[in-house]
């Protein structure tokens, strides 16, 4: 998948570990914890981390083709769901307090909540360009008609990451797994860690502003069917303190999960793709 400069993907490791010491015996036990991924949908969500799998060439500027036909084997290897799932179970397990959990739960278990998590389960893995084309349509058509329903998607957006953490997760994961490909062998870097991340900080903006973009489009796909009660609901239900408690944790552990599968698919791809300069 959370204040901006606090809360960095590199410092997510130390901040669950810190919330295991200090809450672990508050903590959920793991049937719950199953439960609630299934009745959140975060189970559907971790499972999608796999479709990441996609862009890791692109990231270390290199082509799918170039890496043969072992690609999507070691693809499907590093990013296996079981491993994924497991890995967010347990870090969920000791660090999700009962009550937050029950509070989360009760509200994707309603007929709203339902609704949504199926809606949700659906998006994750249908084409992402038909889901960017048509949501673009919809807020466009939305923009056009000075519909509220555009701010009630944005407002349900900004619910979900409060601090805008996402543009600099994904940056961090970049750096992350392009260093484990130069230590790995799979690229050679022309830059060190400083450069590279003075590289992407310079494009952050556009990083920002193209996430934003796709987020407002995906929305507006996913929750066609919705009405504005739903949505208004939605958002009400996502802004209170509980909750904003269980999509912190969530997106940290989100983030946590993808970044570990990264540089452990960095450490793969040395057995499959001779060095490139980067």
């Amino acid at each position: 998948m959370t204040g901006l400069h606090k809360k960095l993907l590199a410092a997510f490791s130390a901040f669950i570990l810190f919330v295991m010491l200090m809450t672990g015996a508050q903590a959920a036990d793991r049937a719950s914890v199953e439960a609630f991924l299934k009745t959140t949908g975060f189970d559907v969500a971790i499972d999608s981390i796999t479709l990441s799998a996609e862009n890791a060439p692109a990231m270390l500027g290199l082509e799918d083709a170039e890496f043969g036909n072992e690609w999507t084997y070691v693809a499907r290897r590093v990013f296996d769901s079981g491993f994924m799932q497991n890995r967010a179970i347990g870090i969920l397990e000791a660090t999700l307090e009962d009550d937050v959990l029950i509070h989360a739960a009760a509200f994707y278990a309603s007929d709203l909540g339902k609704r949504l998590v199926d809606a949700e389960n659906t998006s994750h893995f249908e084409d992402d360009d038909m889901k960017n084309e048509r949501g673009r349509e919809i807020v466009a058509g939305l923009v056009a008609d000075g519909s509220e329903r555009l701010g009630l998607i944005k407002r349900m957006n900004h619910a979900i990451d409060p601090n805008d953490v996402g543009p600099e997760a994904v940056q961090e994961i970049q750096v992350r797994f392009i260093l484990a490909a130069s230590y790995a062998g799979v690229i050679e870097l022309s830059v060190d860690e400083e450069g590279l991340r003075a590289a992407l900080k310079e494009s952050e903006g556009e990083l920002r502003r193209e996430m934003e973009a796709s987020a407002l489009a995906n929305a507006a796909y996913t929750y066609r069917a919705f009405s504005d009660d739903d949505l208004r609901a939605y958002a009400e239900a996502l802004e209170e303190p509980d909750m904003q408690t269980v999509y912190e944790l969530m997106n940290a552990v989100h983030f946590e999960v993808m970044m570990n599968r990264f540089e452990a698919l960095a450490v793969e791809l040395a057995d499959v793709q001779p060095s490139q300069e980067l």
